[in-house]
């Protein structure tokens, strides 16, 4: 087994948290590089790492495979252009970009350049929305009427990441907390036909959104996404409605909270939801009503690193396409423009 040489282009939350650990752990990849600026905090980490000052120097090695561009939203395009252009493999950080525009133009030249490129739209291997996955396929609930999905936080004071609370392209709750329930929504039922969607600012001196509800329009069904920044006691994060039964679910994935207490993705227990976070499954069958409690999928991020080493080893799909990331930008961008138009548009 030849090993990814893999290099991030920062080591703030994400590289620390999400993208660190399973390429240290995991056979097929090597942390080969990091880009810091002026810290050595990848190095006290992991000491064979090599620490890039500038870009370019990242760029110019040609020990380096893979890039995974994890930096501010509005440096994505620019960034993964590069990498792209320098020959080397890129997973981008979800939002893809701020744009369709852009996003096409990276799918793009990824393919005149032959260079892989997905997206890290992680929460598709989280263990509560696994759960939801494995209930809709099943067709335990029959033809779906109508979901709901929310992604809340109680966070009233604004980022201590400048970055995100500037006024910008790509920046705001739609592209943070929506890009992952947008993506969760069009994997399970793909693209809607239509948008409409509120989005809005309630916290103190906020200048970016941190509130939105979006109604997706499907043939047969709706599909309602929702996140505020003032929620203290959560909803269910899945609710999911058919003609012959109902599914609720929490937001129980403890992989994020597991990473930052430092354990690592390749514990024997890792990605397993604690007992008390079971689904609720009602459904009727000939005029009988049974209630059951399922138990959840495992969580299981390290899915995505392994199904980038068959795309680049093996000439695979990427486990997220540019083109799937590029409908969540769709989404967005169609919501961002039903909010200021106060009207639903079309997709």
């Amino acid at each position: 087994m030849k090993s990814i040489n893999t290099a991030l282009c920062a080591f703030g939350m994400s590289g620390q948290l999400f993208h660190a650990p399973f390429i240290d752990v995991s056979p097929k990849f090597k942390l080969h590089g990091v880009l810091e600026r002026s810290k050595n905090l990848a190095e006290a980490k992991y000491p064979d790492v090599v620490t890039y000052r500038r870009m370019e120097e990242l760029l110019e090695d040609n020990n380096v495979d893979l890039v995974i561009v994890n930096t501010p939203n509005i440096t994505h395009y620019e960034f993964a252009k590069k990498v792209i252009l320098s020959g080397k493999h890129v997973i981008i950080e979800k939002p893809f970009t701020a744009s369709v525009t852009e996003a096409k133009s990276l799918i793009d030249l990824a393919e005149q350049h032959n260079v892989k490129l997905s997206v890290f739209h992680n929460r598709r291997w989280d263990s509560d929305f696994k759960t939801v996955e494995k209930i809709i396929n099943a067709g335990v609930l029959g033809e779906i009427v109508e979901a709901e999905f929310h992604y809340d936080r109680f966070s009233p004071s604004l980022s201590y990441k400048v970055h995100k609370e500037i006024p910008s392209d790509g920046v705001g709750n739609i592209y943070d907390l929506g890009s992952h329930i947008i993506d969760q929504a069009l994997v399970l039922f793909g693209m809607p036909q239509r948008v409409f969607a509120v989005l809005d600012t309630w916290r103190k001196d906020s200048k970016v959104d941190d509130y939105f509800d979006i109604k997706l329009f499907y043939p047969s069904h709706y599909v309602n996404l929702k996140s505020s920044y003032f929620v203290l006691e959560p909803l269910p994060a899945y609710s999911v409605h058919g003609r012959k039964g109902s599914f609720i679910k929490s937001k129980s994935d403890v992989q994020e909270n597991d990473l930052q207490s430092g354990k690592m993705p390749d514990a024997m227990d890792w990605g397993v939801e604690p007992d008390a976070e079971k689904g609720l499954l009602h459904t009727l069958s000939n005029g009988s009503s049974k209630k059951s409690f399922i138990h959840s999928e495992r969580g299981d991020y390290m899915a995505f690193y392994d199904g980038v080493y068959e795309a680049i080893r093996f000439d695979k799909p990427m486990p997220v396409s540019g083109y799937e990331a590029m409908n969540v930008i769709k989404i967005i961008q169609a919501a961002i423009e039903s909010h200021f138009n106060h009207r639903i548009i079309e997709v």
